[in-house]
């Protein structure tokens, strides 16, 4: 089982951060430049929330506002949960399902360390059962 530090460690730099003041669109561009279906919000260096393509689509889209002149911090999410470094990736896992999200910011003594996606922790789960099947066949065979 890895631990939050663990998995920010194996990701590389992120480079998908906006302020509240970005337009959507904006946002948007960065989503695409960095191959990424979220930004991360800060504010002179603070974590401040997400915004995702779900949030685009739901709160802009749907509603018939417009994406060039609509703020990241009209549709953003506040209030989601987060996790500490040394976290484990089952208990990432336990949190994404009770509170039904894709991410976790990470923060660490009140600073944003990085973001942990459901990929990433559905990634993890997937190898470990993997290697325990190997492993299990391996031990069934000899």
């Amino acid at each position: 089982m890895k631990t939050v530090k663990q998995i920010l460690e194996s990701k590389p730099s992120y480079f998908n951060v906006v302020t509240p003041e970005t337009t959507v669109i904006n946002a948007l561009k960065v989503m695409k430049r960095e191959n990424l279906s979220y930004v991360v919000v800060m504010f002179e260096e603070k974590y401040q929330g997400v915004m995702s393509e779900k949030d685009y689509s739901r709160k802009v889209i749907l509603e018939g506002k417009n994406s060039t002149s609509t703020e990241v911090k009209e549709i953003m999410e506040t209030d989601m949960p987060f996790v500490d470094i040394n976290d484990t990736s089952d208990k990432c896992l336990a949190i994404m399902g009770t509170f039904e999200v894709r991410y976790l910011p990470v923060l660490d003594d009140q600073h944003f360390r990085g973001m942990v996606t459901l990929h990433d922790v559905m990634r993890i789960a997937l190898a470990e059962k993997i290697n325990t099947n190997t492993l299990k066949l391996f031990n069934d065979n000899y």
